[in-house]
């Protein structure tokens, strides 16, 4: 055995994203011995640092699914812990919106799939109803359907919440390590860029990299990763008393469709488009599509054509070539593959994390629930709620646009996962994410980051990148 393999960990969890920080919590609540391994430099830094960040019911899920069942056991777990550990919830409600007679005639499909999927409250409301509800809505409107329980939640803080858990718990975050190889003689050898890696099992939640991972490790995939571009329009804030609720299409059979969506932040979103591409990496933003986005958004609720954008961002879903979650355990090689979660997946992270472990139940494991759970609560950062800001003894305002304090940006860097870069410090404060997109308070976050950054916001003299 190799010397340097100084930790032997009960479960390695191979991806830092929503679906892997959740894995991660669950199985530290379990009492497992847990190392979780992030290619990049933050969490988040993949699929999960772009999506629509609504909680779903599973309405519209595929009857008898096990999408469907995750996204329930999901919701009910977040619903029965964001209290206690601080995470957001804007219960908003949704409306399934018809824009024509054919589309009107699939409502009450979607009803009543919606209620054998065990979502009670549901209506179908004429379009003068639905423009009760909310009077922005479009004069082409032909019918709605009225979901309650859809929400909208703070998408980052949550997984951000999940890992910090796991870390009271014992768990370990490596970054910047990407897993290389992987051999299995009764426990896992796993070969990353920071050194061997010595687990009993293993959980591959690498998202876009689900299948390249499996195949690293010498398990054949059976899925490939194909993956889905999602382009949306960010709105500013006076397009919120617009948008109360959010605005779903009827689905197809490809995608959910463009949403019009208010976020917890204050903001209204537009999106997402469904593009297939190659590149796991990069996600561009296109005029083209992005101005379509606003006139679809505009065509919808009207009184957005004078609402001005304040941000434009892309991301990558993870989809396969098949359109349900590709889950799979394999008890004789002690690994577990979590892949194809598309836009679900914030929903279905927790749920997710349950079947995990249930899975891991097969492999003959005995674990022992740690005698207490340490608390966590995360810093608020939506609009429903009072901010640091309203508080005293804040410091300073440094971004003007999101009201971002000088203590809440130095109280990320002191917490158990401090940001490894730009993106990881705007998601957990905001800062930067507003109206100017930085213009003004960048260089006074890069004075404040200078040397906390892995790749600083301020060029020094003689760097030449």
């Amino acid at each position: 055995m190799d010397q340097r393999l100084v930790t032997v960990f009960d479960v390695a969890i191979i991806g830092a994203g929503v679906v892997g920080c959740a894995v991660a919590r669950r199985f530290a609540l379990a009492g497992a011995k847990v190392v979780i391994i992030e290619k990049g430099t933050d969490i988040l830094s993949g699929a999960s640092k772009a999506n629509s960040a609504i909680l779903h019911t599973g309405f519209d899920a595929p009857q008898g699914s096990l999408e469907l069942e995750l996204v329930k056991a999901g919701r009910a777990e977040y619903l029965s812990i964001h209290s206690q550990m601080g995470l957001s919830l804007v219960e908003t409600g949704a409306l399934v919106c018809a824009w024509n007679a054919e589309e009107g005639q699939s409502l009450e499909h979607i009803a009543e799939q919606g209620r054998r999927n065990g979502i009670a409250e549901l209506g179908l409301l004429t379009a003068r109803q639905a423009r009760d509800i909310m009077p922005g809505l479009s004069d082409h409107l032909v019918a709605a359907l009225d979901v309650p329980g859809e929400h909208i939640i703070d998408p980052w803080s949550a997984p951000l919440g999940y890992i910090t858990q796991a870390l009271a718990l014992g768990a370990e975050l490596l970054r910047n390590a990407e897993v290389l190889s992987g051999e299995f003689d009764g426990a896992w050898h796993l070969e990353t860029t920071v050194g061997p890696i010595l687990a009993a099992s293993i959980v591959n939640a690498a998202g876009l990299y689900g299948d390249i991972v499996d195949a690293r490790l010498g398990l054949v995939p059976d899925f490939t990763i194909k993956p889905r571009k999602g382009q949306f329009v960010v709105l500013d804030k006076a397009a919120r008393r617009h948008v109360p609720r959010i605005v779903l299409p009827v689905p197809t059979e490809t995608t959910k469709g463009i949403v019009v969506c208010p976020t917890a932040f204050g903001n209204v979103l537009i999106g997402p488009t469904a593009e297939e591409q190659d590149d796991r990496e990069r996600a561009t933003v296109e005029t083209e599509a992005l101005e379509a986005l606003l006139a679809r958004g505009r065509a919808l609720v009207p009184a957005l054509a004078s609402i001005s954008v304040t941000a434009a961002y892309a991301g990558l879903r993870p989809a396969s070539e098949k359109k349900h979650y590709r889950i799979c355990a394999r008890p004789d090689r002690r690994a577990i593959t979590l892949g194809g979660v598309r836009s679900t997946g914030l929903s279905a992270a927790l749920g997710l994390a349950q079947h995990a472990v249930s899975l891991h139940e097969s492999f003959g494991t005995q674990l022992a629930p740690p005698a207490a759970v340490p608390d966590v609560t995360m810093p608020n950062l939506t609009e429903n709620c009072e901010r640091d800001w309203q508080r005293a003894d804040h410091g300073e305002i440094i971004c003007h646009c999101e009201l971002v304090t000088r203590r809440e940006i130095e109280a990320t860097f002191a917490s158990p996962v401090p940001p490894g870069d730009f993106g990881g410090l705007r998601r957990r404060t905001r800062a930067g994410m507003g109206r100017c997109q930085g213009f003004y308070c960048n260089a006074r976050l890069a004075a404040i980051t200078r040397d906390r950054l892995a790749v600083p916001l301020a060029v020094s003299p003689g760097d030449h990148r």
